[in-house]
């Protein structure tokens, strides 16, 4: 019999590694099958799905050759059969090896690929047999299973100490943070349980050191809500208005963020993805009808300037947050980053149609790659000479006055989260996803 955990780790993974579905690692472990585990064999799954995601171009590298062909071509379920056997082998000192070899097999089978059972308990056993370590890696993308280019990207445009913090902080799981929005909310996860810790930088966040939040009653009531401490921040910058635009608003963190800072506003949510938009409005359920919202392009917006706050948090490449979407390296090639600019450059573009005069635009992404950020931005504002972009440490510091921004990351964003006047938080340097963030306003 094969282990639950193991089992669904497995139906996990060939989803995420099938190109028709593009299906999001993240949103499958989210499942009610996974759910419905033990917390032991959901962790478990969890481990191993996103662990074979992260080092999958280093468990390819080990398994390659080992086949009497490295160049043949394995089907799905073998695939990823050796794939998950592999990094039970080499990652997880926990999982003794015939459990980890015998069921990859028995997985094999399950997937009605008996013909490959037998190249997969070889490969697996002689796997089994060889060095854990290897040689010193030859580049840092080799270390630590990111794509060459993608590396070396980052050590053009940050250096080499900061690129390595951040491919070391892609292999380990993502922080999970969670944002208090009720009074009692703490002291209910602690009487729940569950250990937190304050927030890298900003009050309202709490990191789960220990506990399951999402199964505590502080979470079914709506009372926290579990979003990285960097996104909170692009959210917190924003500040306030009374006629407020998100332009591309799903999942809806960072809008429920506007509308607790502008209670009174008038808020509208668009997003071109109708299913997305609906579960985030099912989500916000308890803000009433304050927020509007609209199934919208927001590429092909036309726009009065009526909006004294819009938030543009726009599609990407997503780079900043492969520590808990590991998939991203496996399928973003550098040619993409061209086709997110092209889009990303329309929707700032119109959106900057809607700005009221002396109002404020928000540009975001969760990418950490100037093609999508810095580019952008001074690519709009050429081509709209009435607009300009203000230093977002006007900004921090106000929040630091405020109290919203704590002391101690206060300074810790002076130091590590300001460039060239722009918002830029480097997973590994702060401990949050990577976020960037400019102001604009009518010059």
């Amino acid at each position: 019999m094969i282990a639950p955990a193991r089992s669904i780790a497995f139906e996990i993974l060939l989803h995420v590694t099938d190109t028709d579905t593009n299906s999001h690692s993240d949103e499958l472990l989210r499942d009610p099958q996974v759910n419905a585990l033990s917390q032991q064999d959901r962790a478990l799954a969890t481990t191993m799905v996103l662990g074979t995601l992260r080092w999958q171009l280093q468990l390819d590298a080990r398994i390659r050759p080992l086949l009497a062909r490295p160049d043949t071509k394995l089907s799905p379920g073998a695939e990823t059969a050796l794939r998950l056997g592999a990094f039970q082998l080499l990652h997880l000192d926990r999982i003794p090896p015939h459990a980890a070899i015998g069921e990859s097999v028995e997985l094999t089978r399950r997937a009605g690929e008996h013909f490959a059972t037998g190249l997969v308990n070889a490969v697996l056993r002689k796997l089994a047999k060889s060095p854990r370590v290897d040689a010193a890696p030859a580049s840092l993308a080799a270390e630590y299973a990111h794509p060459a280019w993608l590396a070396e990207s980052w050590i053009r445009n940050y250096g080499e100490p900061a690129a390595r913090a951040i491919c070391a902080f892609d292999q380990q799981p993502a922080p999970v943070t969670i944002r208090l929005v009720h009074p009692e909310a703490e002291a209910s996860l602690v009487e729940a349980g569950i250990e937190l810790a304050p927030g890298s930088f900003l009050a309202a966040a709490r990191r789960v050191v220990g506990g399951d939040v999402a199964r505590t009653q502080a979470f079914r009531n709506g009372w926290i809500r579990i979003q990285d401490e960097g996104s909170q921040l692009v959210a917190e910058l924003a500040g306030q208005g009374s006629r407020i635009l998100d332009t591309c608003a799903a999942p809806g963190g960072k809008t429920a963020i506007l509308a607790e800072r502008s209670p009174e506003a008038d808020i509208t949510a668009a997003d071109i993805n109708r299913r997305r938009l609906d579960a985030m409005r099912r989500n916000l359920t308890a803000l009433g009808d304050r927020i509007h919202f609209v199934t919208q392009d927001a590429a092909s917006m036309t726009l009065a300037p009526e909006h004294d706050l819009i938030l543009c948090d726009v599609p990407c490449s997503g780079t900043g947050t492969i520590a808990r979407n590991p998939e991203i390296r496996l399928r973003l090639a550098a040619d993409d980053l061209t086709r997110h600019s092209e889009r990303q450059r329309r929707i700032l573009a119109a959106a900057l149609g809607g700005l009221a005069p002396g109002g404020r635009l928000i540009y975001s992404t969760c990418s950490l790659e100037p093609e999508e950020n810095e580019q952008v931005v001074e690519a709009v504002l050429a081509a709209r000479p009435g607009f300009t972009c203000v230093p977002v440490s006007a900004e921090l510091a106000a929040l630091a006055v405020s109290g919203r921004v704590h002391e101690e990351g206060s300074a810790k964003l002076a130091a590590h989260a300001l460039r060239d006047g722009y918002l830029r938080t480097l997973p590994g340097i702060l401990d949050c996803d990577g976020f960037f963030a400019a102001i604009l306003t009518q010059s």
